[in-house]
């Protein structure tokens, strides 16, 4: 059986074991992915986060899911021809930014699911609109702000809880939409649920 990973690149001021990216990780192994998070504290130039995941990516054997946050998110897109990925999950990705023009990743041909918040004060919406779009990507608009924590953190808003609960709100569509990435089954069955 080919070994499956999920990689996670966090954002600017984000670390490699974020309230986000454990709480994925736990899906992302439950589904039997081997988990990997790139460290990219004190490397503020984008181009070298590309760097460091490319080299961090090399000995990986196997198929990828890249999963980026804010920064992160356009570190995965813009590694994930070289490496092949077969997914990415991008929250609230760095995508179209000023200054960063010139670096516009051709990202893989991949299935490909965004997440971002309405109230995003950092990344305007506009843009994932934008790129979901022109790459035919899946996205998810939620009530949320650019860290997207009220979907990822605190009891009863986990990234596991079951989609089909009452009341489950946008924490429910984080956990769908990463599970779908990831190539599971069973999301048929809970969007069929959900209705």
């Amino acid at each position: 059986m080919t070994e499956r990973y999920v990689v996670f690149s966090h954002g600017k001021d984000g670390e490699p074991w974020g309230s986000k990216i454990a709480a994925m990780a736990e899906i992302a192994r439950e589904e039997g992915f081997h988990v990997e998070s790139v460290d990219y504290r004190g490397i503020e130039d984008p181009q070298a986060r590309v760097t460091r995941l490319l080299a961090f990516c090399k000995d990986l054997r196997g198929s990828l899911v890249l999963v980026g946050s804010s920064m992160g998110g356009y570190v995965s897109v813009a590694g994930s021809s070289l490496l092949q990925a077969r997914g990415m999950f991008l929250l609230a990705p760095a995508l179209y930014m000023p200054g960063y023009e010139k670096f516009s990743p051709r990202p893989a041909h991949c299935p490909t699911t965004i997440v971002h918040g309405w109230r995003d004060e950092v990344i305007p919406v506009d843009n994932s609109i934008r790129f979901a779009k022109e790459q035919k990507a899946t996205l998810h608009v939620v009530d949320s702000d650019h860290q997207l924590l009220d979907q990822a953190c605190g009891r009863g808003a986990g990234l596991g809880r079951p989609i089909d609960e009452p009341g489950r709100g946008p924490a429910g569509v984080l956990a769908m939409a990463f599970r779908h990435v990831l190539g599971q089954r069973r999301v048929t069955a809970d969007l069929v649920r959900a209705r």
